[in-house]
């Protein structure tokens, strides 16, 4: 088995401006328990966003060329969740 990696850096700075000027944004890129969990982070908000858009953008970087269409996944077919030990994993719906 083939195993692949992606890896993703972004400017939390445009993950800020993207937040607060668009909700089509939140709301095309986040499942409603991701905005939730990064909601209830207050003056850390826009870091979690951010990481979370990260995480995906790797998901999708690592997956790519195993998918017949690039449009097959959406963004919120990809969840980025805490486990119980705060750790960062991922659900990948379809």
């Amino acid at each position: 088995m083939k195993v692949t990696c992606g890896t993703d850096i972004i400017e939390i700075d445009r993950v800020k401006k993207s937040v607060d000027e668009s909700k089509k944004f939140v709301n095309e890129i986040y499942n409603e328990s991701e905005i939730e969990y990064c909601e209830t982070k207050r003056n850390a908000k826009y870091q979690h966003y951010a990481a979370r858009f990260a995480a995906k953008e790797a998901i999708f970087k690592a997956i790519s060329n195993k998918l017949e269409n690039k449009f097959e996944l959406t963004w919120k077919d990809v969840e980025i969740v805490n486990t119980k030990e705060r750790k960062a994993s991922s659900k990948v719906f379809k």
